[in-house]
């Protein structure tokens, strides 16, 4: 019985030890005592810009300006037009551990980022050290300070109880109106629009003459109201009727009686021509400069491309309609209950062998939030600020205040589009975040985009096809699937190896057991 017990030692001891080869060794970043600034770092960047080269030049301002005061960290700029290219580069990289230093992201893909070994960096211990922390002692410029941090858009980048990111601008969606047709169509806009206002005037601006013209513009093209972001759509819609669509625990509620009737609701509406998407018709903007569009729904963030005298236009100018522009908060369901997504990147750090390629990677991201990157950026389209510190200071009140002086860094449409989301902040939200929360979203999206592209084949948006456009979404984003893991919690189901080793622990102490009653019984 003692060799018996020995050998199974033996074997757990083999057993213990191939399970630990192979794999990959998890790193957790450590705060160093100093910087070390004798050696060279080469740290990546990557970003996105709205094809807006005033955002490209704000980058290599603030890199050029970052290299000059730390000489030896040298930022390499990749720049994206699309975060879901980020998204896909990063995840693809991870795998071969070739994760860039930096980049632009949002906190749903830092939740499926983190399903590696301490692939992305906590940054509590970062954020409040001392010497390199916010505003640390060490750090060569003007930093923010924690307390200097919007909280509101710090607590969007915690994961878990823990801050993953650091927020880098803050845009909402805005509703862009064409306020010269509203009135031409006998009505006054209110501060604050209703989903059945928005769906009474666009049904009315679907008139046409008996030539096939609309009546509103004259021409053969008219969508009243056409929505950029489908999945903000949907999310924004449950959220103002307080209706589910996921909660902390990951769990997927999306798939209710609710969202039934939005479907239904939207669908008659694309029936009579009243409304679209961008995935079906293209931005709104175009159609709103062209006189084509009254409600153009999409970000703060492309507030220079809306209306006749917008700064950036895709259209030719011979096609533009001279109109009055006016902006809003997306429609409610309850106005006295204002609910508004946030939105707009943020900023991680990926881990590395050398602690300090980790902490240049961070003094850089630090960089990026002071007041000169956060107001130059701030001015190129209708993000605001994510510190107090830039939002508070005297260069970004003047910029504010100066709205409409010109149609280029003062454009009014897109100063009111920072305005409307400074006045609220209050009344914004996120969703959940967590592994599997982007799918989440992009289904909900797919939810609208199907029942519209469905409405334009004659198919009847009724309770069975609605029922087996769940299934089909359900099983395209693998929300089918058993539930989401959540960052910090269930590690899914043990190795094989682990299943072996509790085995023959749990055989050795029987063996034990065994041998100890056998030798009692002698005595």
């Amino acid at each position: 019985m003692k060799k018996i017990i020995k050998l199974i030692l033996v074997f757990m001891s083999i057993i213990t030890l191939c399970g630990c080869h192979g794999q990959k060794e998890s790193r957790e970043f450590i705060v160093t005592d100093s910087f070390d600034l004798s050696k060279n770092y080469e740290i990546s960047f990557w970003a996105k810009n709205d094809t807006n080269i005033n955002q490209v030049n704000v980058y290599k301002k603030a890199i050029s300006d970052f290299e000059a005061i730390y000489p030896n960290i040298t930022v390499n700029l990749k720049l994206y037009t699309d975060y879901s290219r980020i998204y896909n580069d990063v995840i693809t990289n991870i795998a071969t551990d070739t994760t860039p230093n930096v980049c632009i992201t949002y906190p749903d893909h830092i939740a499926t980022y983190m399903t590696g070994n301490n692939t992305v960096v906590e940054l509590d211990e970062l954020m409040n050290d001392e010497k390199y922390g916010l505003g640390g002692s060490e750090v060569r410029f003007d930093a923010p300070k924690k307390d200097e941090m919007v909280e509101a858009f710090m607590n969007e980048c915690m994961i878990a109880d823990h801050y993953y990111a650091m927020p880098f601008m803050r845009s909402t969606e805005a509703l862009y109106i064409n306020k010269t047709y509203v009135e031409k169509l006998g009505y006054e806009i209110p501060d604050v629009l209703t989903w059945d206002f928005i769906w009474e005037v666009s049904e009315k601006a679907t008139e046409k003459d008996s030539e096939g013209n609309y009546l509103i513009n004259n021409q053969k093209i008219m969508i009243p109201f056409i929505y950029k972001s489908t999945d903000n759509m949907m999310i924004s819609m449950l959220k103002q009727l307080n209706a589910p669509y996921s909660d902390e625990n990951g769990n997927i509620l999306i798939f209710n009686d609710i969202c039934k009737e939005i479907l239904k609701e939207i669908g008659s509406h694309v029936k009579s021509g009243a409304f679209s998407t961008f995935k079906i018709s293209s931005y709104p903007a175009n159609f709103l400069n062209a006189g084509q569009c009254i409600f153009a729904l999409d970000s703060t963030a492309g507030a220079t491309w809306m209306g006749s005298n917008a700064p950036l236009v895709d259209i030719p100018k011979d096609k533009l309609v001279d109109f009055e522009t006016v902006v809003r908060p997306i429609p409610q369901y309850d106005t006295s209950d204002i609910k508004m997504i946030s939105q707009g990147p943020s900023l991680c750090i990926f881990n590395k062998e050398d602690s300090n390629e980790v902490l240049a990677s961070w003094l850089f991201v630090q960089y990026l939030l002071s007041n000169d990157t956060q107001i130059g950026y701030a001015k190129t389209e209708g993000y605001i600020p994510v510190t107090l510190k830039a939002q508070n200071s005297d260069e970004y009140r003047d910029y504010i205040n100066r709205s409409g002086e010109d149609n280029s860094t003062y454009y009014s449409i897109k100063i009111d589009a920072s305005k409307l989301l400074v006045d609220n902040i209050d009344n914004t939200f996120v969703t959940a975040v967590f592994n599997g929360s982007a799918s989440l979203r992009d289904a909900a999206g797919n939810l609208i985009e199907s029942t519209c592209k469905a409405v334009r084949r004659n198919e009847t948006i009724d309770d069975a096809f609605i029922k087996d456009l769940y299934e089909k979404t359900s099983s395209l984003y693998h929300l089918d699937q058993s539930k989401a893991v959540i960052v910090g919690s269930d590690l899914g189901p043990l190795p094989l190896t682990a299943k072996i080793l509790i085995g023959a622990i749990g055989f050795a102490w029987l063996c034990i057991g065994i041998y100890a009653l056998a030798e009692r019984g002698k005595h």
